[in-house]
């Protein structure tokens, strides 16, 4: 038997044919994809097509990943809010785990209904896993479900740098699934901001990662709530593995981090923190508790989470460090590392926005100019101006600072491999200009 004559086949091109008369005939009927979608277990749901202007920056990504994707269908997932409130980081923890799988199987079942129907579909994580073999290398994350969300209508990002839904507020988690069908209709971003700026997200935030102008720094906010993820394990190893012997390792970790790291392993992420979601008033479903009686609301939700006795983690002298010490002492500082080492100089420029620390940059005013050479060759200018950081590849004004660096070198030393000191004593880095205003750079990142 040939293989045109085969069954299988025959049903394939049988198959085909109607999905070609199907396609051709009319696009998927949105108000009828929408309740789909509400049956296998979603809260809301909402379509973007891949050309919208919004997603314009990922749009590349996704095509390289799913070249036939034609919409992205985003939902979310309500969390209870008095879990996700609770002082208690196992329940708020465990709120987050079941709606995250919730979200994966009603996303695995909407693939699978469209598939049936002859409709290509894949289904990105909502979080982990991503792809950690890009990890300080690119984006680990598949697709950015975020800017996806506020496309569809979903809500728009907030201070603490979530989507807050109109209806659910903060309390959401977020999915999309990437269907190759086009639709009939499209939904609109909202044109309004849930956000009331009532900035509790900034009163609660133990390291002081978000600001009440809009700052927001990532890194302080990771080395703290993801101490048992991503670099915080990295961290973790490590101190296992410098440790002389078990006496050496428990002077650096406590009998507690270690069971909570055992925990981790065993249940799923426990995670520090996300207290700037647990007491965002916003969204119609949470505002009323806050209208009615904000001084009650602030004793009952936010004040339990700032009086909470607990260990915060934070990198030594970042601002995350002074912060605790000024507005929560009665919580107890660790100092940590948090495992991110850039792995090039490309790298290292990127994340400089990440890392640095604009408190520590406080009467800063200074332009450096770095030149790279050896593996890897670049040219860039870094300005520390009025607490903020900008850089520019090349070299752009007159410098205050001119360093000049082995990349291999530079790296070691950012790795701690070796000593700033000794490479300049070798002249594998030269530095140009004022020493104090070298020093300074330094300390405004972490």
């Amino acid at each position: 038997m040939e293989l045109n004559q085969h069954p299988t086949v025959i049903r394939y091109h049988e198959k085909i044919a109607a999905r070609a008369s199907r396609i051709t005939a009319q696009k998927l009927n949105a108000k009828e994809l929408r309740e789909i979608c509400l049956e296998t277990g979603v809260d809301d749901v909402g379509f973007v097509e891949i050309n919208n202007a919004l997603l314009a920056d990922q749009k590349a990504d996704i095509l390289q990943m799913f070249p036939w994707a034609k919409t992205l269908i985003s939902f979310v997932g309500r969390i209870n809010r008095e879990n996700l409130r609770s002082p208690a980081r196992s329940i708020a923890s465990l709120e987050l785990h079941q709606v995250e799988e919730r979200l994966t199987h009603a996303a695995n079942a909407l693939a699978a209904a469209l598939e049936r129907k002859g409709i290509r579909a894949a289904t990105p994580a909502g979080g982990f896993p991503m792809e950690a073999d890009n990890w300080l290398r690119g984006k680990m994350q598949v697709i950015s479900h975020k800017p996806i969300a506020v496309a569809a209508g979903l809500g728009k990002m907030g201070l603490h740098r979530n989507v807050i839904h109109p209806v659910f507020g903060s309390f959401v988690l977020l999915g999309t699934v990437l269907i190759e069908a086009e639709l009939d209709e499209y939904s609109t971003p909202l044109d309004y901001n849930p956000c009331i700026d009532c900035k509790l997200c900034v009163a609660a935030c133990p390291t002081g990662a978000i600001g009440p102008d809009g700052f927001f720094n990532p890194v302080n906010c990771m080395t703290h709530t993801y101490r048992e993820l991503l670099g915080g394990f990295t961290d973790w190893v490590e101190n296992i593995a410098d440790s002389k012997n078990s006496i050496d390792y428990r002077g650096k970790v406590s009998d507690a981090e270690t069971v909570s790291m055992w925990q981790t392993l065993v249940c799923g992420p426990c995670y520090k923190s996300v207290y700037c979601l647990a007491v965002c008033p916003a969204g119609d479903e949470v505002i009323p508790q806050y209208l009615d009686d904000r001084k009650a609301f602030v004793n009952d939700v936010v004040k339990p989470l700032q009086q909470k006795t607990e260990p915060v983690y934070v990198l030594p002298g970042s601002d995350a460090e002074h912060h605790v010490l000024n507005k929560f002492p009665h919580k107890k500082i660790r100092r940590v590392g948090n495992g991110v080492r850039p792995p090039t100089i490309a790298a290292f420029l990127t994340s400089m926005p990440i890392a640095f620390q604009r408190h520590k940059s406080e009467r800063l005013n200074a332009t450096y100019h770095f030149t790279f050479s050896g593996i890897e060759r670049a040219e860039a200018t870094v300005v520390i101006k009025d607490k903020t950081l900008k850089i520019e590849q090349g070299h752009v004004g007159v410098a205050d600072v001119s360093v000049r660096a082995d990349a291999r070198t530079w790296l070691r030393v950012l790795h701690k491999e070796t000593s700033m000191i000794k490479q300049i004593v070798l002249r594998r880095i030269r530095v140009k200009g004022p020493l104090n205003l070298f020093k300074a750079f330094g300390k405004c990142f972490a």
